[in-house]
Formats: C-alpha cells, structure tokens, sequence
C-alpha cells in the first residue's frame, strides 16, 4: 500500500520484537492537528501510522522501533505496552469533540495495513486490542463505534456473538465467587483484574472497556449473562 512519510522523532528502541497492536483515535479536531501533535518533540507521544478518514495512511515510525502511544497501560502482566506493540491512530473527534462512525475508506486502508503488518510480524488475533483495554481507567478509544466485528470479519482480531448463558447478574458493589470468577477471566484474557471477589470500582472499569470492545450495545459495567458468555467464549477463541 501507499504509505505517506511523515517522521516523528518520538521513538526509542525495542526491546524485542512486536506482538500486539493497539487501535486509538486521535480525539483532536482534525487529522492534521494530530499528525502535528504526534509529531511534536514536545508532546512526546506518537503512533507508528495515523490512517485520515479518507483512506491516507501516514508513516510515523519505523515498526522496529518503540512509539510512545500507549500510556500507562497493561495486558497480560506486560506493563510496557509499547515496547511489545505497534500503535495505529485513527483520525476520528473522539468523545469529547463529537465522536462519530469511521468512514469505510478508513477502515479499508486499515484492513490493508493490518495485512500488511502481520504479514511481517507474529501478531495473534487476540493481541489486536483497543487503547481502553489496555488502559481501562484512562481511555475510551477508539470507542464502541469501532467497527471490531467488520475487521474480524475481514480476518484482523475476535469476534463472537454467543448466546446469552443464564446466572445472576453481578454489578458494582456484589461480592462473593462469581464475582472471583469473573475477575478471573478477565485476568485470563489480559486485563489488569486480579481476583479479589469484591465488584468494585476498578472492576466496573474493566468490565466497560470489555464491553466497548466486544458487546458495545451496552456500556454500563454490569455484567449480565451475555457479557459473561461473551467473555468465556473469547477466552476459548483466544486459546486455539
């Protein structure tokens, strides 16, 4: 695919090489406003590509090295994101300045990308994740509006849509073992949950950002029966 240069000094080395990808959206008022953000000394954060929502793909960062996207961030006991990951930005309002659908030029090229990308590296479907899974109780990108369904259709990531299993409802404040078995798998997949037993705040957190990824019709950190299936069935895709 075309890749248009556009160098950002913010990059250090890896320590090895990547085997996740973290998915962002820019959540500034245009695409250039943050390809010159990502690209300030000064601000220190960048991404390896920014994809515009008409399809252009701009090259940041070399893949080899380490791009400062990610934060503080977590996924399966790995606390430096971006020395294992590679980060693509799209360019999209976000949340705060008017959050809408992404166009599908900019999903295409996305698509596109990806084949490239783990054409050259040992990426598992399971390791392509959003900003707010692996930073929970910072982020929300690129949001419940990302099309994760259609980019698992076209073979980059998971997707499942179980039945609902029946059980109790566990929510903000419940405690006990299923609560310790939630949290449990949550931890199995990636998140930063260690089983406590105690529904708290933390927990509530990652159950939406679970949701924003694989159940966004429902964003509320309740985790009913379909949430839980869900999650019990992506743990079983995870492991193939």
């Amino acid at each position: 695919m075309d890749l248009i240069p556009a160098p950002s000094p913010n990059f250090d080395q890896r320590r090895g090489p990547p085997d996740m990808i973290v998915l962002h959206y820019t959540g500034m008022g245009s695409g250039e406003a943050a390809l010159q953000r990502l690209r300030d000394p000064e601000a220190k954060v960048s991404a390896h590509y920014l994809i515009e929502e008409d399809g252009r793909v701009f090259s940041l960062v070399a893949e080899e090295r380490r791009a400062w996207h990610a934060g503080v961030s977590f996924w399966k006991g790995e606390r430096d994101v971006n020395a294992i990951s590679i980060g693509i930005e799209l360019v999209n309002p976000g949340h705060e300045w008017g959050y809408r659908a992404f166009p599908e030029p900019q999903i295409e090229a996305l698509v596109a990308l990806l084949d490239e990308v783990r054409g050259r590296w040992d990426i598992p479907n399971g390791r392509i994740l959003g900003h707010s899974d692996v930073a929970p109780d910072r982020k929300t990108d690129p949001g419940e509006l990302f099309p994760w369904k259609a980019l698992a259709t076209a073979g980059h990531g998971l997707w499942l849509e179980p039945p609902a299993a029946p059980g109790p409802v566990l929510a903000l404040g419940d405690e006990g073992t299923g609560v310790f078995a939630l949290q449990a798998g949550l931890t199995r997949l990636g998140y930063d949950s260690a089983p406590s037993g105690q529904y708290d705040q933390h927990t509530r957190q990652i159950v939406t950002a679970f949701q924003r990824h694989w159940r966004p019709e429902r964003l509320d950190g309740v985790a009913d029966g379909e949430t839980r299936a869900r999650l019990v069935h992506l743990l079983r895709a995870a492991a193939e």
